[in-house]
Parts: C-alpha cells; structure tokens; sequence
C-alpha cells in the first residue's frame, strides 16, 4: 500500500494492528469453521447425554408415582369394603385426578383372581387379573414384594406396574402405567432441546457463511479500492485538480499528491498544520478560523468558494473550493473533505470579459436614445437606463438572459401612433415607426436584425416636433369647446335656479302643512284624552259599583251579565286611549325615562302575574327562567309596560293549551329578554311592516283578536329609548319569539364613568 494515496486512506491500512489482521487472515478462514463444527458436535452430545439423564428421571418418578397409588388405592378400597360398599366408589373420587387424568389404569379382582372392578371400566365380560396383566408376569404372585416392575402387557404395550393385596373378600389390586404416557413429559422436553439445538446450529452456520462471504467480499473490495485509487490519483494529476480532508477536531488538512503538483510544493508530511495551510491563502478571500467556527456552531455544512492560494514561485493562484461536511464513522470526528480546481485561467478570461462589456455599456449609456440588443432566442443582451426608465422595469428585470416576454409583460409598453413610416430596407429586417409614452412622450423607434438572428433597437426622442405639430390644433379645439362650455354653462345655470326657487317653495308650502297637522293631532289628543276620559271614569265607577251590588241587587241576571260587559268595555277603551297618548308622546319626544338600577326578575315577575287570570283562563303553559341577581340601569314602569304588552300580545294570539315562555339570558354589557309563544305565527312578508303604529297581523275584514295594534310599537320605541333594540322571529303555524337587547348601562351613565 501506498502511504500518499487518495484522502490519506492508507492511514488506516498501514495501522500495525490491520497490518496483523491481514496476515493472520487466511488462518482465521480455516480455524473459524472448524471451530464452529466442534462446537456444534459438543452441543449435540451434550443434548444427547442430558436427554438420556431427564428419561431415566422420568422413569423413576413414575415409579413412585405408582408405589404410593397402589398403596392409597389399598386404603381406600379395605375401607370401602369394610363400609360394604364397591370397589368402584373408591376408584371414582380417584378417577380424574390419579387415574385416567395422567393416563393410568387400575384393576381390583376377587379372592379368585376374577377382575370385578376397574378404570377404566373392562365392560361385561369376566376376565381374569392375570389375563390382563399376562401370563408371563410375577406380580401377582409376589405381589408387594415385587415392587414397581416394567412389564408388557398382552396387547404389546410396554408399562410399569405394581400388584398389592387386598382384604377378604377382595383379591388384588393392579395399578399399571403405559411407559409412553410416563414419558410424555419428558417427550416434550427432548423436542425442545431439538428444537433449541437445531436453532443454535442453523444460527452458528449462518453466522460462520457470513463471515466466510464477507471475507471473500472484503478481500475483493480491498482490491477494487486500490484499482480507484490509482485511477482518481492519475485523473487528478490530469485534470490540475486536488482532493483535500480537513480534519476540523485535530486541526490538520490532508492534501492529495496533485494538489501538491497543482501549486509546485514538495510533500513534507502526511498532514499539514491549520496555521501551514491558513499562510497560502490570501487573507482577503477566505478566512479558515471563521470557517471552522461557522460550522461547529452547525451554521453550515457546505463550502463553495474562490479565493487565491500562493504557490511555490510566490504567485497568486485562483482555486474553486467545493467540500461538505462528513462525519468519520470510526472515531466520530468532522472532516470537510471535498475538491479543488484550478481557475485562474477562467479569472482572467472573466477579467478581460467584464472590461470589454463595460466599455460597451458605458458606450451604450452614453447615447441620447433609447437602446436595447436581443440575443437570437430573444433574451435581453444589453439596455441602458434610458430604455429601462421608458419602460418603467425594475432593476431585477434588466439583466442579462432575461426572457423577452417576461420583460414585456412587466413594462409599460407605448401605444403606436400610425403604421411604419419608412421601410425602404424591408427585406433586411429592418423596421421603423412612431410611439406615444403613457406620460405625453414621442419616440420614433428604429429596429433591424443582426447577422446573429437578434435584434437591436433604438428609441429617439421626437417630442418637441411632435408637440409642435399638434399646438395649433389643439388651440383651434379648444377654443370652440370653450365657446360651447360657456353657452351650455348659461342654460345649466338658468334651469337650476328656477328648479331651487320651485323646491324652496314647496319645501316652505310642505313645513307649514307639517307644523299645522301636528299641531291639530297634539290639540285633537289632549281634548280626547279629557273628554273620553272623564265619562270613561263615570261609566268604569258607576259599573263597578253596581257589578259589586253596593246599593243593592239589580234585579236580573242579564243586568249582571250587561254591566259586566260595560265595564270591560270601558277598560278596553280606556286601556286604548292610554296607548294612543303614550305613542303619541313618544312620537313627539316628550317621554322623559326615570332610569334606576332595578332588579330584572322583579319587574318581569310583576308584569307577568297581572296577567295570570288570562293564562289560567286560557289553559296556558307559561315558563319562566329569570335567572337570578340580573340588574340594570332602565326605566322600571317603561320595562314593566314593554313586557306587559309582550305577554299579553303572546296570551292574545296564543290558542286554548298553548305554551308561553319567558327568558332572560345575559350579553356582553347587555341583557337579552325573550318571549316565546306556539300561537298562530306571523306571515313572512307582514314581518317587516310588525312594530309600526296600528299595524296589526290580521286585515280589517278577517279580524279575530282585537286590539289597536300599539302593543309592539310602544316596546319597540321604549326599547329604543332604553339605547335597545326589537327582533321579531315566527313561523306560521308553529308560533313567534320576541327579542328585546337591552344594554345594562344607559349610554349616558357609561360616558360619565369614563369621564369619571
């Protein structure tokens, strides 16, 4: 291995330790498996040995199992037999549990050796106990004494059996376990060792085919690794490109053998210092301590820049570096590690480039007109700011490569005055014609193809020839429309001085009629309220004592029944007359509120209760939900009236069984007051027209409730006052709710606390 190869990755290749490794690597191919074959052999006959081991114990403990059933079974049928019962009631209570549940069998036979019980049962036939048992045993002839012995039984069945003796007049008892049953616990342990041992092989097999692949794979990489090695060294060498691996942790930079070549330096070291590799390069073009702690801050983890490095004869050399940040997955640590390319060549090529353009744009800039070079795929080569400032474009726009649609899209384009005036060179593209500015300018715009396929044009500044071309007629026209404006002013002028005459006329005609019927309705309402009520009060006394019979009996029921009628009568009148008043008071601004801070529940309760007689006459379910500490700033007899006419508006257009509801629920700064009824509803188009004076629901001819229609104009205008508002909401047939928003503080009362 080469210790100048790419990126210093012969670091870690002439490591001592890699060095052994790779010495000792082939021995690793060949003792690895055997080891692994050894270790499995030893595993198998380890699972061998123990599975041998956990048979014998198996055995065993069925062995006993046995000896101390027989000798249960002993007990339990002598006292059976002593009791005169059967030898089966004592095999029963140890059927599931000793017997049948692990697998067991139990016969008991007579002094004779005829088997008369067992489990499980034998069925009718009598059969001896050593016919069962076989005729090659000697448990029933030594019984006890002959313990636990492994027999096989007639039908070929090897099993552990015992034989002990019983009371007269019972014989023996056999108790005899299947040697297969015996040992299915230990069946079952010997498949898991199997099954582990087998899981353990197969993992060991693989784990050692993966390292036999993986070595192989290794050995090949190690090889394609050095043939890119030499290929990148010679292409670099080639190229007058460097590789570079700055170590950010341990501060040293790795160069590659090209990059040496590339600025004439000769290799002292595997690594150079920070501080070597900072001296190079030019203080003004890259700064490697601000770099290093932009990106342990994580500001970056990128770099592409240029800046100049000093070569070995003192020169300044133009590089292009382009690294990214990577993380050494051996030791953690960050490395920037990227490419270097010559382009000192390229810097000085732009140099002369950029001189030359701007020489041409200072050319460009300083003539007169409007000029504008497009390439060949009609993009922007060149303008100067006088084509900029015609076209109103923004700086961004103007550069270099920009499409032609982009920038017409974004201009002020002028409008064309006439067709082209000149086009004797037509066939070689060229073009020329006149354009207006949107601010008053003319230019007259000379274009022509270049031997490249673009185009170049030219804008030159015809304003002043134009403006005196149109002076003269402009005077002419605008001396006849002044002329014209002056007759049409004189007609205008007449025509609206009388039109103000007739209006102010009218206006004085109309105020008087105003004043004189107001004053007429304020007249005719105070003579009615005195000459209606005063015999209003006479009839509604005079009623009232003869309904209360003061003086005496009438006489006869119908007079009852009349002067009943009488006075509700003349409290409905009266009641109307009181409405009539309080509207017209309320119209006319003469209704002052006495506003207090009032409890809500107390003066809707009130208001509800002078109307229970009505909704107990009209079977009414009536709901209330006041809620509780609700106060406001109102009017209590204002309130009391606007609920009041609510309610009864609401038991009036309620039928027989119907439900009214009341609710107060709380606002922001106000309080919401709904009452709610299932009545007849009100039509959609007669909503809007509900609240005005005298409007009712029904038409003249199709009246069924009366009234004079003032219950909800005079809510509505007391909600109003109280700086409220009316909502009405209703379906016909399915009943209204009536909103009335009242603020919890008069406006006048918030103005004084703010000013307080």
């Amino acid at each position: 291995m080469r210790a100048n190869s790419v990126l210093g990755v012969a670091r870690s290749l002439t490591h001592p330790l890699y060095q052994r490794f790779e010495q000792l690597e082939p021995a690793f191919r060949k003792v690895i498996p055997a080891l692994v074959v050894g270790f499995v052999l030893l595993l198998a006959l380890g699972a061998y040995v123990q599975t041998s081991a956990l048979r014998d114990d198996a055995l065993d403990d069925a062995a006993t199992d046995l000896e101390a059933l027989a000798a249960l079974l002993v007990r339990e049928i002598d006292l059976a037999s002593k009791d005169d019962k059967r030898p089966d009631s004592a095999l029963t209570a140890l059927t599931t549990k000793h017997i049948a549940g692990r697998g067991r069998i139990v016969y008991v036979s007579d002094a004779g050796g005829r088997v008369v019980a067992g489990e499980p049962t034998i069925g009718a036939s009598e059969r001896s106990l050593v016919d069962l048992l076989g005729p090659g045993q000697a448990l029933t002839v030594f019984a006890d004494r002959a313990g636990v012995m492994p027999i096989t039984l007639p039908g070929g069945i090897e099993a552990l059996a015992t034989v002990r003796n019983l009371a007269a007049p019972l014989g023996q008892v056999a108790v005899l376990h299947p040697v297969k049953r015996a040992l299915s616990t230990w069946d079952e342990r010997r498949r898991s060792l199997l099954v582990l041992f087998g899981s353990a092989a197969i993992v060991l097999a693989g784990i050692t085919a993966a390292f036999v692949l993986q070595s192989r794979r290794a050995r090949a990489a190690d090889e394609d690794c050095d043939c890119v090695r030499d290929r990148i060294d010679t292409a670099l060498s080639r190229g007058h490109c460097g590789l570079w691996d700055w170590d950010l942790a341990r501060g040293r930079m790795y160069w590659s053998d090209s990059m040496y070549a590339m600025l004439g330096y000769d290799r002292a070291g595997e690594f150079m210092s920070f501080g070597e590799v900072n001296a190079f390069i030019h203080p003004e073009d890259a700064d490697l301590y601000g770099l290093a702690d932009a990106v342990s801050r994580g500001e970056t983890d990128h770099l592409d820049q240029e800046f100049r490095v000093r070569n070995a004869s003192g020169e300044w050399v133009w590089l292009k570096a382009r690294a990214e940040l990577v993380t050494d997955r051996r030791t953690g640590s960050q490395h920037l590690v990227g490419i270097v390319v010559d382009i000192s060549e390229q810097r000085r090529m732009a140099a002369r480039t950029a001189t030359a353009d701007a020489r041409l744009r200072d050319a460009v800039e300083a003539i007169s007109e409007a000029f504008v070079l497009w390439d060949a795929e009609q993009r922007l080569v060149l303008c100067n700011a006088k084509y900029q400032q015609l076209h109103k474009l923004s700086p961004e726009l103007v550069k270099t490569g920009t499409a032609y649609e982009q920038i017409m899209s974004h201009s002020a384009q002028p409008s064309i005055d006439r067709e082209p005036i000149r086009s004797s060179r037509a066939a070689s593209g060229s073009h020329s014609y006149e354009a207006k500015l949107s601010d008053g300018r003319w230019l007259q715009i000379n274009g022509r193809r270049t031997k490249d396929g673009g185009s170049v044009s030219v804008g030159t500044d015809i304003t002043m020839l134009k403006q005196q071309e149109e002076r003269l007629t402009r005077s002419e026209h605008e001396l006849l429309k002044t002329v014209t404006d002056l007759k049409s002013s004189r007609q205008k002028l007449e025509a609206q001085a009388q039109q103000l005459a007739e209006l102010a006329e009218l206006y004085l005609e109309q105020k008087a009629s105003a004043e004189s019927a107001n004053r007429a309705k304020s007249e005719f309402l105070a003579n009615m309220s005195h000459e209606l009520r005063t015999p209003l009060n006479a009839i509604l006394g005079f009623s009232e004592i003869m309904d209360d019979g003061l003086f005496g009996p009438l006489g006869s029921e119908r007079y009852v029944e009349y002067v009943r009628d009488i006075r509700s009568s003349g409290g409905y009148l009266l009641a109307v007359i009181s409405d009539i008043l309080n509207m017209a008071r309320i119209e006319a601004g003469k209704l002052e509120l006495e506003k207090t801070d009032i409890a809500l529940d107390l003066v809707v309760g009130e208001a509800i209760s002078c109307h229970r007689e009505e909704i107990t006459r009209k079977r009414l379910s009536l709901t209330t939900d006041l809620g509780s500490d609700m106060r406001l700033e109102a009017d209590a007899h204002a309130l009391f009236q606007i609920v009041g006419n609510l309610v009864e508006n609401a038991i009036k257009f309620t039928p027989e069984g119907g439900r009214i509801a009341v609710r107060v629920k709380p606002a922001p700064d106000a309080l919401n007051l709904y009452v709610e009824d299932s009545g007849i509803g009100i039509p959609r188009e007669k909503l809007g027209r509900i609240g005005r004076p005298f409007e009712q629901v029904e038409s003249d001819l199709i009246r069924s409730h009366g009234g004079s229609g003032l219950g909800l104009a005079i809510a509505r205008s007391l909600a109003e006052l109280h700086g409220g508002s009316l909502r009405i909401r209703s379906i016909m047939g399915s009943g209204t709710i009536v909103m009335v928003h009242l603020p919890l503080k008069s406006p006048g009362g918030a103005e004084l606390e703010q000013a307080a």
